[in-house]
């Protein structure tokens, strides 16, 4: 699936290639949205039907940048990342926290376009 296959209407701009990611796990990038610059939590999971996930790097209940550094893995077939900090599971999907559905994460449009990964702030 490509960038352009995802939606026309988005402002798809590079964000890294594909050879910086690590399968089944997460990357930091910096990107400037239209809310301001935001840090990016990006994880990449090859034979998902879903590879490419974008959330928040901030971890609102530990107050630190700290979840690409998270425990990837999936709750009833749902990927997730698991804080480092006090474990709170995020589903990778729409950024809801498993354990306190009144959390939540921002999350991005991202997708490959041939080894390029793109998002959409």
């Amino acid at each position: 699936m490509t960038a352009s296959s995802i939606s026309r209407s988005l402002d798809w701009i590079p964000l890294c290639q594909r050879s910086d990611l690590v399968p089944f796990s997460g990357v930091a990038a910096w990107i400037d949205s239209a809310e301001g610059p935001a840090q990016v939590a990006l994880f990449y999971l090859p034979g998902h039907s879903q590879e490419l996930f974008a959330i928040d790097h901030h971890d609102p209940i530990a107050k630190a940048n700290v979840l690409a550094r998270g425990i990837v893995g999936d709750i009833q077939g749902e990927p997730v990342v698991a804080s480092p900090l006090y474990k709170q599971h995020f589903r990778l999907k729409d950024g809801r926290c498993v354990e306190d559905d009144s959390v939540s994460l921002r999350i991005w449009a991202v997708a490959f376009d041939q080894d390029r990964v793109m998002i959409a702030p």
